[in-house]
């Protein structure tokens, strides 16, 4: 009778321990979630307040690479030059 009177008391604080652990758990959460919320009405009322950036101006195309030749023409002057693959 004394241990099952033991398991039951062990059994009973372990499941005390648990909810104290979730509820901890479940208050840090909260706590986040609102540090979040306010955040980001702030980050929202800042945006709001800053006039809108200007587009950035497009400065032109590029100049074209020149032309630097075919991969057979490099192949060819590598052999000629004593490279060999």
């Amino acid at each position: 009778m004394a241990q099952s009177h033991k398991n039951q008391a062990a059994a009973a604080f372990k499941k005390m321990q648990d909810n104290k652990a979730k509820s901890d758990y479940e208050t840090d959460a909260a706590a986040v979630r609102l540090k979040t919320e306010k955040l980001k009405a702030l980050r929202l009322a800042r945006d709001a307040a800053m006039p809108a950036a200007a587009p950035v101006a497009n400065k032109g195309r590029r100049k074209p690479k020149a032309a630097s030749g075919s991969l057979s023409d490099w192949l060819q002057d590598r052999a000629a030059s004593g490279h060999k693959n």
